[in-house]
């Protein structure tokens, strides 16, 4: 038994394979044209759709898409630094240089604003373990606009951190400038401090 379950299980695999990767085909009578030849494109599971099913993935990236080191300047103060990630859903998280008590990572939502041009909004939940350990300070939130550099693998661009108290009230206002450079496989960690 062990041996036909092994066979049939080899089989419904192969089949079920053969449909996820099948390309478009097209059958006619008495057509001398040459049809055109068939194509396999990427595919990904589309789910929330009445109906979800399988649709075409699309092959380009964004060039913001990627790993960052960034550091925030007010004047000649550093305010922030670290890694960033920007993801092609437009989505984004930062792992700051914070003391992870007062909250180190953090997310936010981008979009792209003009020719290598982006706008990121961007939420933390602070936290002044002086004052609390239990109830966070309030939302930060931090507000970006940078350009994007030709060979794309460097931005410059400013920022603007408002923080809150819990009632939402502004506690403090911070503005500057801010800059990036891409992180790849073959970046040194010596580069990144």
């Amino acid at each position: 038994m062990k041996m036909t379950w092994k066979k049939m299980s080899a089989l419904l695999s192969l089949v079920l394979a053969g449909a996820l990767l099948t390309a478009t085909a097209a059958a006619q009578c008495s057509n001398t044209e040459a049809l055109p030849k068939a194509k396999l494109h990427r595919q990904s599971w589309e789910v929330g759709r009445e109906g979800a099913s399988l649709s075409l993935v699309s092959d380009s990236t964004d060039p913001i898409v990627g790993m960052w080191r960034f550091q925030f300047l007010a004047g000649t103060t550093v305010i922030d630094q670290g890694i960033v990630q920007w993801h092609s859903d437009g989505t984004e998280m930062t792992n700051s240089s914070r003391n992870p008590d007062t909250q180190s990572f953090c997310m936010g939502v981008w979009q792209k604003a003009g020719d290598s041009l982006y706008k990121l909004n961007h939420y933390a939940i602070s936290w002044d373990p002086t004052t609390s350990t239990t109830t966070p300070q309030g939302l930060a939130n931090i507000r970006e606009s940078l350009r994007l550099a030709k060979d794309g693998n460097s931005f410059t661009g400013t920022f603007v951190i408002n923080q809150y108290d819990e009632s939402g009230n502004l506690l403090a206002n911070v503005s500057g400038t801010l800059t990036g450079y891409r992180i790849n496989v073959n970046t040194n960690l010596t580069v990144l401090f």
